[in-house]
């Protein structure tokens, strides 16, 4: 509904920046989701905390087709050395 609706100024989506995705229909990655998730909780929401887990569950959709496959550097990991890098795969 992109209608103006009493005076209001209407809402047009815009698609995100990197495109959309494929999502995880098949649960091929839910391992690495669900450990992320428990790592957020125990550390309250403090994600520098949980890195590696999102890298093994970025590596994981990479390897299952369910994302492009993306240099470490644009997806905020250039940071850390390649030996942490290489544990992801």
């Amino acid at each position: 509904m992109a209608t103006a609706y009493l005076g209001k100024k209407s809402f047009t989506p815009t698609a995100p920046i990197k495109g959309s995705f494929p999502l995880d229909h098949e649960g091929v990655c839910k391992t690495e989701m669900v450990d992320y998730m428990i790592c957020i909780t125990k550390n309250r929401g403090n994600n520098d905390e949980c890195r590696d887990h999102a890298m093994k569950y970025f590596e994981c959709r990479m390897e299952n087709q369910l994302m492009a496959r993306e240099d470490w550097v644009k997806l905020g990991y250039g940071d850390l050395p390649s030996s942490e890098k290489e544990v992801a795969k």
